[in-house]
Protein backbone atom coordinates (compact mmCIF):
# COMPACT_ATOMS: atom_id res chain seq x y z
CA UNK A 1 0.00 0.00 0.00
CA UNK A 2 1.46 3.50 -0.80
CA UNK A 3 2.96 6.26 1.58
CA UNK A 4 -0.42 8.27 0.58
CA UNK A 5 -3.18 5.74 1.43
CA UNK A 6 -1.34 4.34 4.43
CA UNK A 7 -1.61 7.92 5.80
CA UNK A 8 -5.33 8.37 4.87
CA UNK A 9 -6.17 5.21 6.43
CA UNK A 10 -4.24 6.78 9.93
CA UNK A 11 -5.62 10.30 10.44
CA UNK A 12 -8.60 12.43 9.95
CA UNK A 13 -10.84 9.85 10.18
CA UNK A 14 -14.60 10.07 11.64
CA UNK A 15 -15.13 8.46 14.66
CA UNK A 16 -18.70 8.43 16.24
CA UNK A 17 -17.47 7.96 19.27
CA UNK A 18 -15.11 10.57 19.39
CA UNK A 19 -16.22 13.55 21.58
CA UNK A 20 -14.13 16.16 19.71
CA UNK A 21 -15.37 18.21 16.89
CA UNK A 22 -14.68 16.48 13.55
CA UNK A 23 -13.04 18.86 10.98
CA UNK A 24 -14.34 19.12 7.56
CA UNK A 25 -13.09 21.27 5.14
CA UNK A 26 -14.92 23.01 2.40
CA UNK A 27 -13.60 20.57 -0.19
CA UNK A 28 -14.41 17.75 1.86
CA UNK A 29 -17.77 19.04 1.87
CA UNK A 30 -17.99 19.60 -2.01
CA UNK A 31 -16.31 16.16 -2.50
CA UNK A 32 -19.81 14.88 -0.29
CA UNK A 33 -22.26 16.86 -2.88
CA UNK A 34 -20.10 15.14 -5.41
CA UNK A 35 -20.22 11.65 -4.76
CA UNK A 36 -21.57 10.25 -1.20
CA UNK A 37 -19.74 7.23 -1.50
CA UNK A 38 -16.14 8.52 -1.95
CA UNK A 39 -16.88 11.05 0.41
CA UNK A 40 -17.75 8.32 2.76
CA UNK A 41 -14.65 5.73 1.77
CA UNK A 42 -12.74 9.29 2.52
CA UNK A 43 -13.43 10.34 5.76
CA UNK A 44 -14.78 6.97 6.80
CA UNK A 45 -12.82 4.20 5.55
CA UNK A 46 -9.60 6.22 4.58
CA UNK A 47 -9.63 5.43 1.28
CA UNK A 48 -8.96 8.75 -0.76
CA UNK A 49 -9.19 9.54 -4.03
CA UNK A 50 -5.67 9.65 -5.84
CA UNK A 51 -4.63 13.03 -4.89
CA UNK A 52 -4.03 15.29 -8.15
CA UNK A 53 -1.00 17.07 -9.33
CA UNK A 54 -0.15 20.71 -7.25
CA UNK A 55 -0.80 23.91 -9.18
CA UNK A 56 2.24 25.68 -8.42
CA UNK A 57 1.46 28.07 -10.93
CA UNK A 58 -1.64 28.66 -9.75
CA UNK A 59 -0.21 29.06 -6.27
CA UNK A 60 2.27 31.90 -7.92
CA UNK A 61 -0.50 33.88 -9.24
CA UNK A 62 -2.73 33.51 -5.69
CA UNK A 63 0.47 34.52 -3.83
CA UNK A 64 1.09 37.64 -6.19
CA UNK A 65 -2.45 38.41 -5.93
CA UNK A 66 -2.61 38.85 -2.54
CA UNK A 67 0.68 40.66 -1.71
CA UNK A 68 -0.58 43.08 -4.76
CA UNK A 69 -4.11 43.71 -2.87
CA UNK A 70 -2.41 43.61 0.66
CA UNK A 71 -0.39 46.77 -0.46
CA UNK A 72 -3.93 48.81 -1.37
CA UNK A 73 -5.14 46.95 2.05
CA UNK A 74 -2.20 48.37 4.14
CA UNK A 75 -3.02 52.47 1.91
CA UNK A 76 -6.54 51.96 2.32
CA UNK A 77 -7.07 52.45 -1.55
CA UNK A 78 -8.72 50.80 -4.42
CA UNK A 79 -6.67 48.52 -6.64
CA UNK A 80 -6.94 49.67 -10.21
CA UNK A 81 -8.99 46.66 -11.16
CA UNK A 82 -11.68 47.63 -8.16
CA UNK A 83 -11.94 51.19 -9.89
CA UNK A 84 -12.15 50.08 -13.81
CA UNK A 85 -15.15 47.86 -13.31
CA UNK A 86 -16.84 50.66 -11.08
CA UNK A 87 -17.32 48.39 -7.61
CA UNK A 88 -18.04 49.59 -4.13
CA UNK A 89 -15.38 48.02 -2.48
CA UNK A 90 -11.86 48.01 -1.33
CA UNK A 91 -9.69 45.57 0.32
CA UNK A 92 -10.26 46.14 3.89
CA UNK A 93 -8.04 45.08 7.29
CA UNK A 94 -9.16 42.36 9.61
CA UNK A 95 -7.25 41.36 12.76
CA UNK A 96 -8.33 37.34 11.68
CA UNK A 97 -7.27 37.58 7.73
CA UNK A 98 -4.15 35.54 7.83
CA UNK A 99 -5.71 32.99 9.46
CA UNK A 100 -8.74 32.37 7.34
CA UNK A 101 -6.33 32.81 4.39
CA UNK A 102 -4.51 29.71 6.04
CA UNK A 103 -5.38 26.09 3.98
CA UNK A 104 -5.28 24.22 7.35
CA UNK A 105 -6.99 26.66 9.73
CA UNK A 106 -9.03 28.70 7.44
CA UNK A 107 -12.94 30.69 8.50
CA UNK A 108 -14.20 28.19 11.02
CA UNK A 109 -17.30 27.58 12.00
CA UNK A 110 -18.50 24.37 14.71
CA UNK A 111 -22.52 23.52 13.69
CA UNK A 112 -22.99 21.87 17.07
CA UNK A 113 -26.31 19.81 16.08
CA UNK A 114 -23.74 17.45 14.32
CA UNK A 115 -20.38 18.47 15.73
CA UNK A 116 -18.55 18.85 12.81
CA UNK A 117 -16.31 21.94 12.83
CA UNK A 118 -16.72 23.15 9.58
CA UNK A 119 -13.30 25.40 7.39
CA UNK A 120 -12.68 26.60 4.34
CA UNK A 121 -9.81 29.25 3.48
CA UNK A 122 -10.54 32.20 1.43
CA UNK A 123 -8.20 34.55 -0.53
CA UNK A 124 -9.39 37.90 0.25
CA UNK A 125 -11.81 40.19 1.66
CA UNK A 126 -13.27 43.19 0.96
CA UNK A 127 -15.88 45.55 1.92
CA UNK A 128 -18.55 47.89 0.45
CA UNK A 129 -19.69 51.38 1.91
CA UNK A 130 -22.85 49.77 3.78
CA UNK A 131 -20.29 47.79 5.66
CA UNK A 132 -20.89 44.22 4.11
CA UNK A 133 -18.14 41.90 3.73
CA UNK A 134 -17.27 40.38 0.24
CA UNK A 135 -15.85 37.60 0.05
CA UNK A 136 -13.10 37.51 -3.44
CA UNK A 137 -11.33 34.37 -4.59
CA UNK A 138 -8.95 34.45 -7.35
CA UNK A 139 -8.65 31.70 -10.39
CA UNK A 140 -6.25 31.31 -12.60
CA UNK A 141 -6.25 29.58 -15.84
CA UNK A 142 -5.06 29.34 -19.47
CA UNK A 143 -8.31 29.28 -22.36
CA UNK A 144 -8.28 30.57 -25.73
CA UNK A 145 -11.65 31.86 -25.58
CA UNK A 146 -12.44 35.64 -23.24
CA UNK A 147 -13.79 34.92 -19.55
CA UNK A 148 -15.79 36.80 -18.10
CA UNK A 149 -18.74 34.74 -16.91
CA UNK A 150 -19.66 31.66 -14.75
CA UNK A 151 -21.00 29.45 -17.37
CA UNK A 152 -19.56 26.03 -17.48
CA UNK A 153 -20.82 23.03 -15.76
CA UNK A 154 -17.53 23.09 -13.80
CA UNK A 155 -17.77 26.43 -12.67
CA UNK A 156 -20.86 25.22 -10.34
CA UNK A 157 -17.97 24.03 -7.60
CA UNK A 158 -16.40 27.73 -7.73
CA UNK A 159 -19.77 28.83 -7.02
CA UNK A 160 -20.76 26.27 -4.46
CA UNK A 161 -17.29 27.31 -2.56
CA UNK A 162 -18.03 31.06 -2.93
CA UNK A 163 -21.33 30.33 -1.47
CA UNK A 164 -19.56 28.03 1.53
CA UNK A 165 -17.35 30.89 2.28
CA UNK A 166 -20.39 33.11 2.88
CA UNK A 167 -22.07 31.01 5.05
CA UNK A 168 -19.26 30.28 7.24
CA UNK A 169 -18.02 34.17 7.62
CA UNK A 170 -21.84 34.94 8.36
CA UNK A 171 -21.83 32.18 10.93
CA UNK A 172 -19.03 34.43 12.22
CA UNK A 173 -21.26 37.31 13.09
CA UNK A 174 -19.90 39.33 10.53
CA UNK A 175 -22.65 41.03 7.95
CA UNK A 176 -21.69 39.53 4.07
CA UNK A 177 -22.81 40.70 1.21
CA UNK A 178 -24.54 38.28 -1.33
CA UNK A 179 -22.57 39.44 -3.98
CA UNK A 180 -18.59 38.28 -4.15
CA UNK A 181 -16.30 38.72 -6.72
CA UNK A 182 -13.98 35.91 -8.77
CA UNK A 183 -11.06 37.90 -9.89
CA UNK A 184 -9.95 35.32 -13.27
CA UNK A 185 -6.39 35.58 -14.66
CA UNK A 186 -6.47 33.91 -18.10
CA UNK A 187 -3.17 33.28 -18.73
CA UNK A 188 -2.22 34.42 -23.00
CA UNK A 189 -0.81 32.19 -25.60
CA UNK A 190 -0.92 34.51 -28.59
CA UNK A 191 2.56 36.86 -27.50
CA UNK A 192 5.13 36.84 -29.56
CA UNK A 193 7.46 35.56 -27.26
CA UNK A 194 7.73 34.21 -23.37
CA UNK A 195 10.67 36.52 -22.34
CA UNK A 196 10.52 34.73 -18.87
CA UNK A 197 7.33 35.95 -18.10
CA UNK A 198 3.76 34.55 -18.54
CA UNK A 199 0.84 37.25 -19.39
CA UNK A 200 -2.71 37.13 -18.29
CA UNK A 201 -5.99 38.96 -19.00
CA UNK A 202 -7.64 39.93 -15.31
CA UNK A 203 -11.55 40.09 -15.15
CA UNK A 204 -13.59 40.72 -12.04
CA UNK A 205 -16.89 38.69 -12.18
CA UNK A 206 -19.29 39.02 -9.59
CA UNK A 207 -21.37 36.41 -8.82
CA UNK A 208 -24.91 36.73 -6.35
CA UNK A 209 -24.51 33.66 -3.71
CA UNK A 210 -27.38 31.86 -2.24
CA UNK A 211 -26.19 29.73 1.05
CA UNK A 212 -29.21 28.48 2.02
CA UNK A 213 -28.28 24.62 1.17
CA UNK A 214 -24.94 24.87 3.07
CA UNK A 215 -27.21 23.91 6.58
CA UNK A 216 -28.77 20.52 4.72
CA UNK A 217 -25.48 20.01 3.26
CA UNK A 218 -23.52 19.83 6.84
CA UNK A 219 -26.39 17.93 8.13
CA UNK A 220 -26.59 14.76 5.27
CA UNK A 221 -22.89 14.75 5.35
CA UNK A 222 -23.27 14.26 9.06
CA UNK A 223 -25.72 11.84 8.08
CA UNK A 224 -23.82 10.00 5.97
CA UNK A 225 -20.74 9.36 8.16
CA UNK A 226 -23.13 8.31 10.95
CA UNK A 227 -24.88 5.34 8.55
CA UNK A 228 -23.06 1.96 8.94
CA UNK A 229 -23.81 1.26 5.20
CA UNK A 230 -21.62 2.33 2.21
CA UNK A 231 -23.81 4.91 0.21
CA UNK A 232 -24.53 4.54 -3.14
CA UNK A 233 -21.97 5.95 -5.83
CA UNK A 234 -23.07 9.35 -7.64
CA UNK A 235 -24.08 8.29 -11.67
CA UNK A 236 -21.88 11.29 -12.49
CA UNK A 237 -18.59 9.72 -10.54
CA UNK A 238 -16.15 8.85 -12.59
CA UNK A 239 -13.72 7.78 -9.94
CA UNK A 240 -16.56 5.39 -9.28
CA UNK A 241 -16.94 4.36 -12.44
CA UNK A 242 -13.96 3.31 -13.58
CA UNK A 243 -13.68 1.37 -10.36
CA UNK A 244 -16.71 -0.24 -11.02
CA UNK A 245 -15.32 -0.94 -14.82
CA UNK A 246 -12.19 -2.41 -13.17
CA UNK A 247 -14.56 -5.01 -11.04
CA UNK A 248 -16.66 -5.89 -14.09
CA UNK A 249 -13.39 -6.86 -16.27
CA UNK A 250 -12.15 -8.67 -12.91
CA UNK A 251 -14.66 -10.72 -12.12
CA UNK A 252 -15.14 -11.77 -15.67
CA UNK A 253 -12.00 -13.54 -15.91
Amino acid sequence: MSEYYTAQRTRNLYDQDEADPFKISRSKLDLFLSCPRCFYFDRKLGVGRPPGFPFSLNSAVDALLKKEFDSHRCNGTKHPLIEQYGIDARPIPHEDLDKWRHNFTGVQYLHEPTNLLVYGAIDDLWQNSKGEYIVVDYKATAKSEEITELNKDWHDGYKRQMEIYQWLLRKRGLKVSDTGYFVYCNGKADCDAFDKKLEFDVTLIPYKGNDSWVEKAVIDAHNCLTADIIPEASPDCDYCAYVNAINQQSHGR
